[in-house]
């Protein structure tokens, strides 16, 4: 009878041990909670706010909508013409210069003048192939006055 006890006890025993082994383990890989902070008045805020709803939007089924009012928010009218200009003759996306949607996207500040603020928007695509554009801001108006290879300086 104490044999049968004191198996019972080891079997509870290491049963308990497994599940709290494994509590711990699920929570360890959950990590720890994630946040993402912006200013409006912060050009590389502006600028990551508008590439993460642009693609968003341009994901979504039925947002064309939302796409042009996104573009007509976030882009000057002079730079919405020379991108329906590029986008007749190229076939693709002038925000993403790609005919697909990234899976994610990541913005870097470039430096500011006193009158535009540079940005790199690096785009992740499928199997991990990554591109770059070059987005300029106005620092007054907050609006894209240009997306390339390059910066408005380097043109």
């Amino acid at each position: 009878m104490n044999t049968t006890k004191a198996t019972r006890r080891t079997t509870l025993a290491l049963g308990l041990a497994l599940a709290l082994g494994l509590g711990v383990t699920a929570q360890a890989s959950a990590g720890a909670p994630r946040s993402v902070s912006g200013k409006p008045s912060d050009n590389i805020t502006r600028i990551a706010d508008f590439y993460g709803a642009y693609i968003d939007a341009v994901t979504d089924e039925g947002s064309g909508e939302l796409r042009d009012a996104l573009r007509a928010h976030y882009l000057t009218p002079a730079f919405q013409k020379e991108l329906d200009a590029w986008e007749e003759k190229e076939h693709a996306d002038g925000v993403l210069r790609a005919q697909n949607v990234p899976l994610a996207w990541k913005v870097t500040d470039n430096g500011s003048t006193s009158a535009r603020t540079e940005a790199t928007v690096t785009l992740t695509w499928s199997a991990g192939q990554t591109s770059t554009l070059v987005v300029d801001m106005t620092r007054d108006s907050h609006k894209i006055l240009h997306i390339g290879a390059k910066g408005v300086g380097s043109k």
